[in-house]
């Protein structure tokens, strides 16, 4: 009888463990995490008689946990994965609308700065006319600012996501490290625990949402885990910590260290995966891209009209201002060159912009090794001819390996001490020191500096066409113009016989040439182009002008070039300011396009990218479903499996008291036979 009452009692026992088991399933079908756990039973060992083994019933050796180490490794994966994707779009989804917007974009308000510009070269004596290009270029100037601002705005917030989700890394890896001294504890014991396991799998899937990382289990229960290139985050109970603190090579821009026993390494060109890896990724291929391109074209508006202007005459006859601020003004230049924070010496430099059309939209690293300058251009990590001139200050000019200047030059105050770098950041801020200096609308240069007329009594068709400057200084210097055409200008009389134009009046420096359709005489009745060369003996200003001769001259024929110091209906140079609008003057990619269509370059390349980002994530999102079903479909808990085990259980709960009922009975019977 005894031995069938055991038999009962460890049938009860079993099914009490396997309905616990059951129970707990049931209540955590909502823990995240949680994987559904199995009890495992088996016969106890049988007693041997003399008519062979009886068995003594069945115990409950382990409760398993239906688990797999690959299909939760896939779910991390695919979690990373999918956060590094939400965390790219949420950017640039934001940064494609400011771009492409019709209120925040630059296109529209170049647009309304030209048409003012052509508006006004129809009438330019025309004060309301000039106001309302003083006005479109404070637009103009704001849009940028604005853009700028808002481009600001969201790498300030990146920072700050950054700082924030550093230290949840930080509070999660202590907590796998805590776990970690549990599991192991608890395996030394004998024991596998099963709940410390699921919890300690969640709070790492909870991190792969924030970093890429890559566990590697122990013998003794406890995971290690790795981030970046295999740097340590959490090794056996010993965590390290992150920190996201202002960038050495540019305060503006948050690294992220690791700090290992008190010793901080930079890995933020290791990480990848998880919202941090997607906010490094999306400030690094989009943000700094978007910021020197929109910096690049503001530099080369400002730089191209200002110099336009100094090409003409404004009401009074005086050379052309500056519409917008100096490019190269002190305060912009200091801001281009960042010291290293590790730099032991205290250099410090400005960069000068000396030709707008050979700017790209890169930053480039200069290191000095004591020696030597070496630099490099960021973008595509090309390596930069520095050529060095002058001493306190010395004076560096960069091209690249075909020759090619890149359109600045880095001025330090000294000799830098070995080992110290600086970031140069040629356009990162141009469009937020873009601003309209100009406040008198008569002050605008509208016409050009130079007048030609035919003489009246002038007996064949022949017509001079108003001169156009090619070249020369900006703004222009009077003193030169006067020295050149003097006081009733340059005279030229035509020769029949030699079909030439005889100038007895040119001075020293000055000369006139003939380019096409020949190079040695006019074509009569052909549209001739002549240029007039000339370097200024006092300053060595050089000029130089074309202009056209058409019709049939007849011999003794004269034209003249004079000043033009009261050109108050002149509109040449106005002109010229509009044709600005359709000529190539940015560098996009060594080939020189206008500024409409380098905006546009930057507004379609975000927009390429926002499109292939979308597909990126929707396509992320349906592999961490499917990972997530996998997962679910072996250690999810299905509530009418466990329904069914709870009767089943119950059942043989029932039976196993019926066994010992009947044990009972037995025994009271043969109690009973003695009595």
């Amino acid at each position: 009888m005894a031995d069938l009452l055991s038999i009962g009692l460890s049938g009860l026992k079993a099914t009490q463990v396997a309905l616990a088991t059951t129970g707990h399933n049931i209540s955590n079908v909502n823990t995240p995490g949680y994987s559904r756990q199995q009890s495992v039973q088996q016969t106890n060992l049988p007693q041997a008689t003399g008519a062979g083994y009886i068995g003594t019933g069945s115990q409950v050796v382990d409760v398993r946990r239906l688990a797999s180490e690959f299909l939760t490794s896939q779910l991390r994966s695919a979690t990373s994965q999918n956060s590094e994707s939400q965390a790219f779009l949420g950017q640039i989804e934001q940064l494609d609308s400011l771009l492409s917007s019709t209120t925040t974009g630059i296109s529209p308000s170049l647009q309304a700065f030209f048409t003012s510009l052509q508006t006004a070269a129809q009438n330019p004596s025309l004060v309301a006319g000039r106001e309302a290009v003083l006005t479109a270029s404070q637009n103009l100037a704001s849009s940028f600012n604005t853009l700028y601002d808002q481009l600001d705005k969201q790498n300030s917030l990146i920072n700050q996501q950054l700082g924030a989700l550093t230290g949840q890394v930080n509070s999660m890896a202590t907590s796998v490290a805590n776990y970690n001294q549990s599991i192991a504890a608890a395996r030394a014991n004998g024991s596998e625990p099963n709940d410390l396991l699921d919890a300690r799998d969640e709070v790492v899937r909870r991190l792969s949402e924030m970093i890429g990382v890559q566990s590697v289990a122990q013998n003794d229960g406890s995971v290690n885990l790795f981030i970046g290139t295999g740097q340590p985050l959490v090794v056996g109970s010993t965590p390290s910590q992150l920190q996201a603190t202002a960038g050495q090579d540019d305060p503006s821009r948050f690294q992220i260290q690791m700090v290992t026993n008190g010793v901080a390494q930079n890995i933020t060109s290791q990480i990848g995966g998880g919202e941090i890896g997607g906010l490094l990724a999306y400030r690094d291929t989009v943000l700094d891209k978007s910021y020197n391109t929109l910096g690049q074209v503001a530099l080369t508006v400002s730089d191209t009209i200002n110099k336009q202007l100094g090409q003409g005459l404004d009401l009074s006859g005086r050379p052309g201002t500056n519409l917008f601020s100096d490019i190269n003004e002190a305060q912009a230049a200091s801001l281009r060159v960042l010291p290293n924070t590790n730099n032991t010496s205290n250099v410090s430099g400005v960069l000068n912009i000396t030709d707008t059309a050979k700017l790209t939209s890169s930053d480039y690293r200069l290191d000095y090794d004591g020696t030597n300058f070496t630099a490099r251009r960021v973008s595509d990590n090309a390596p930069m001819t520095v050529t060095v001139s002058g001493t306190s200050p010395y004076n560096l000019t960069f091209k690249d390996a075909a020759g090619v200047d890149q359109g600045f030059q880095v001025q330090l105050n000294s000799l830098p001490a070995a080992n110290d770098s600086f970031s140069l950041q040629p356009t990162r801020r141009g469009a937020s020191t873009i601003s309209s200096v100009l406040t008198h609308p008569d002050q605008l240069a509208f016409s050009g500096t130079v007048n030609a007329q035919a003489t009246t009594n002038n007996r064949g068709t022949g017509t001079i066409g108003q001169p156009s400057m090619v070249t020369g200084p900006s703004p222009v210097n009077t003193a030169d113009l006067q020295r050149l055409f003097g006081a009733n200008g340059v005279s030229m009389s035509f020769d029949a016989t030699t079909n030439t134009l005889n100038t007895g009046n040119l001075p020293a420096g000055a000369t006139l040439s003939y380019v096409s359709p020949s190079t040695t005489a006019l074509v009569p009745g052909q549209n001739n182009t002549l240029r007039l060369n000339y370097t200024d003996p006092v300053t060595s200003n050089a000029y130089t002008y074309e202009f056209t001769l058409s019709g049939i001259p007849q011999s003794g024929d004269s034209f003249s070039l004079a000043f033009n110091s009261t050109g108050v209906s002149d509109n040449r140079n106005a002109l010229a300011l509009v044709a600005l609008q359709t000529k190539p003057t940015v560098n996009v990619g060594n080939t020189q396009t206008t500024y409409n269509s380098a905006y546009g370059a930057l507004v379609e390349r975000v927009g390429s990218l926002t499109d292939q980002v979308r597909t990126n994530s929707a396509s992320s999102e349906a592999v961490l479903k499917q990972a997530q079903d996998n997962r679910d479909s072996l250690a999810g808990v299905n509530l009418d499996e466990e329904a069914a085990n709870l009767i089943q259980f119950q059942q043989y709960y029932n039976a196993s008291a019926q066994v010992i009922k009947v044990a009972q009975s037995l025994f009271d019977t043969l109690i009973n036979a003695f009595s």
